[in-house]
């Protein structure tokens, strides 16, 4: 029987990897209540690859002669850009866009530094063909990739290096004949113990004093000498699975990494002891573009999702007609269409790099990404509104309606223009997005996924060009 991409993906991760939770390190998180459910869900998104229907759109040949997916597709004409869209719509929606890391996001920014390879050849001359053999391995072998780039929050007053000889930062402790021995934690690596590959490099600029800590290299999940320390299981048991729609299926996990003295090997070490490199290599155009593109077509998708829920909680129990619910109704579309056409206008508005590849613009890109920081939770605003005391009058399961009291809840528990069971379920589903636990992650995860808000905003002005709008006023002054 020939595997697919979903059973071979499964396979792998029976490989020794060090994921800790509730103090202990699951010896198998394919048979763990708390990753099972969501190991389920990517499988099944893998497997689209192997769908006849749409494997065109998710995956093209390589020149190796792999399949790979599109994410790797490097974009040498405008229209890859649009197939490299429609395979992260594809994928997105598979989730309702709530599952982010599992996407196309790093892989397309692995993507974006073998484009850039060689914009820091003279700096780091050994960088271009280990990013590239890299690339190669990771797209011809369908690797799933996150990363981690945070540092521990211990004291935000200081530098990693000011914090003397704890043990914080990653950073590398000493050199030898096989690669490189690094200690240190960093954090969050996102969807980590599902994947097969972590990235690992600074999130934010170093300075010169904190060159030991300036390092990027990969890893695989695996690795010896690095444990993985996960947030607590937002998931449910199987036999709750129809009361919890979404963490049943969609818990994508957070973990902290931990680095006891591990050895890197030199073909895994892209850059070391280089803060100006590195800082070069993440903030170039390409790699941003790319990279930012796949989280809009999330975006949409998730936005998409929250728009049906909100609307379909309104039908059912039938307050459509009332001009203030049509306000905050209307309010999610706005939201929906404003990053859509966001998306559009970058796609359409795209540029041809100086890398020799197209590249979505990125001011739209920027806009769609800030605006989500706070669409999203005014999104949740709006369902809690929507919904008021209804998602708390649901009963504890949905079995309940077809128990003992089963006729009297039928008839209390419809809507306007659903029985009681499809209303149960929209309730519940819209508790898991508002209420739950995995809400209240996805709510913070929104607002600070790419960064201190603040920051992002603050950094669109720094950037934006001034100078065309101030060269218009001028000529009217004159």
């Amino acid at each position: 029987m020939t595997s697919t991409a979903g059973s071979r993906y499964i396979q792998r991760l029976n490989d020794g990897r060090r994921v800790w939770l509730n103090g202990n390190i699951v010896p198998d998180i394919r048979s763990s209540p708390a990753f099972r459910g969501t190991i389920e869900s990517v499988a099944a998104i893998m497997d689209l690859q192997d769908d006849p229907s749409v494997e065109q759109q998710l995956t093209f040949i390589a020149e190796t002669g792999a399949r790979a997916n599109l994410a790797f597709l490097i974009p040498e004409q405008k229209e890859d850009l649009f197939r490299r869209s429609h395979s992260f719509k594809l994928w997105s929606d598979a989730t309702f866009g709530v599952m982010s890391r599992v996407g196309g996001f790093y892989r397309s920014q692995l993507t974006g530094w073998h484009i850039a390879k060689g914009l820091i050849r003279d700096e780091q001359p050994q960088f271009a063909q280990k990013i590239s053999d890299y690339f190669a391995y990771v797209r011809d072998n369908d690797l799933l990739l996150t990363a981690a780039g945070h540092d521990p929050q211990i004291d935000r007053t200081k530098l990693a290096s000011e914090l003397g000889d704890l043990y914080t930062a990653v950073r590398i402790v000493r050199e030898t004949e096989d690669g490189i021995i690094v200690r240190g934690a960093k954090m969050i690596a996102t969807g980590g113990p599902y994947m097969d590959e972590i990235m690992v490099s600074p999130h934010s600029k170093k300075t010169g004093d904190e060159q030991q800590y300036a390092v990027m290299f990969a890893i695989p999940v695996n690795q010896e000498g690095v444990h993985l320390i996960c947030r607590e299981s937002f998931a449910s048991e199987r036999d709750e699975w129809e009361d919890h729609p979404l963490s049943a299926h969609y818990d994508e996990m957070d973990a902290v990494l931990v680095f006891e003295d591990a050895l890197i090997p030199w073909e895994r070490v892209f850059i070391k002891e280089d803060p100006e490199a590195i800082w070069k290599i993440r903030s170039d155009r390409t790699v941003s573009s790319l990279s930012l593109h796949e989280n809009i077509v999330r975006l949409v998708s998730k936005l998409e999702f929250t728009a049906t829920v909100g609307n379909e909680l309104a039908e059912s129990i039938g307050i459509t007609r009332f001009a203030h619910v049509q306000d905050k109704l209307a309010e999610l579309f706005f939201q929906l269409e404003s990053i859509r056409s966001l998306l559009l206008s970058a796609e359409h508005h795209a540029i041809y790099s100086p890398h020799g590849v197209w590249e979505p613009a990125l001011q739209p890109i920027l806009t769609a990404k800030n605006l989500g920081n706070r669409y999203y939770p005014r999104a949740l605003e709006i369902l809690q509104q929507l919904s008021g005391a209804g998602m708390l009058q649901v009963p504890s399961t949905i079995a309940e309606l077809r128990g003992p009291l089963g006729t009297q809840l039928q008839t209390y528990y419809r809507g306007a223009d659903r029985g009681a069971e499809e209303r149960v379920r929209l309730l519940k589903l819209a508790w898991e997005l508002v209420g739950s636990q995995l809400g209240a992650r996805h709510e913070l995860y929104e607002r600070f996924y790419a960064g201190d808000p603040v920051r992002t905003y603050a950094g669109q002005y720094t950037e934006y060009d001034k100078q065309a709008l101030l060269d218009k006023a001028l000529r009217i002054s004159v």
